[in-house]
């Protein structure tokens, strides 16, 4: 049995909309929400942040926080840290690192679940989820990252653009859903092992040109195994989003 940590990183400053981990969903704070989903998984969930005021509320609410430099320029770097530290104060060594977004109050255990149990197959270094596309709008998005993957279930190419192009005529939502169009969920995981190296890897051209830092991996030569979700995804980049998903009401 591989053991298992669900680390959420979580920065205090953000362009368009500084304090997020810590406004209020439904009267909880979101990375608290989020690390609540977590912890009914795992065991071991850690909030890596670089601001006091999250690691303050975090602790006051029952839950484990790592301090982390201001300096990263990604979570899974942030991860790479949170997991060295955690390592260092439980005594625990871990098998498999999954990096949990901060800003999806609502995720579901079961996406949790699916993303662990890629680390079944012992040849999997990095995973993550995917969702098929319902619309043309969701296709067209650029902040929706579209997937394509292999017959093995693994990625070919992550892009910002409409992938693949179709060429048999005019996108629609039809065919949208009738080609199958995958979007990215931002979950990933990690083997520890796997963690370090991708870490300790320079941004790539790719990387840079999309702005999508598994790319990195992929140009490295890294596999990167899919698994399918059916499950909604409520992420929170705007105090917008938050007013939309409070007008919700979820639960």
């Amino acid at each position: 049995m591989k053991k298992i940590i669900a680390i959420i990183p979580a920065r205090y400053a953000s362009t368009r909309f500084p304090g997020k981990p810590l406004a209020l969903v439904n009267g909880i704070p979101m990375i608290v929400r989020v690390m609540r989903q977590a912890a009914k998984v795992f065991s071991d969930v850690c909030i890596a942040t670089d601001d006091e005021r999250i690691y303050n509320k975090v602790a006051e609410m029952g839950g484990k926080a790592v301090m982390t430099s201001a300096s990263h320029s990604s979570g899974t770097d942030r991860c790479l840290e949170a997991l060295t530290k955690y390592q260092e104060e439980s005594g625990k060594i871990f098998d498999v690192v999954l990096n949990v977004q901060g800003d999806e109050p609502y995720i579901r255990p079961e996406q949790l679940k699916t993303l662990a149990n890629c680390f079944n197959d012992s040849s999997v270094g990095i995973a993550t989820l995917v969702k098929k596309c319902k619309s043309l709008s969701e296709v067209n998005d650029p902040n929706r990252p579209k997937v394509v993957v292999d017959k093995a279930c693994n990625a070919l190419y992550f892009s910002r653009s409409v992938i693949p192009f179709f060429r048999g005529g005019e996108l629609s939502d039809e065919v949208v859903r009738k080609k199958g169009y995958f979007m990215h969920v931002g979950l990933y995981g990690y083997t520890a092992k796997t963690l370090a190296a991708v870490c300790a890897m320079p941004r790539s051209f790719l990387e840079k040109t999309e702005n999508l830092e598994q790319l990195r991996w992929l140009e490295n030569g890294y596999k990167i195994r899919v698994a399918e979700s059916n499950y909604e995804s409520y992420s929170v980049d705007t105090p917008e989003d938050l007013d939309r998903l409070n007008k919700m009401q979820l639960e």
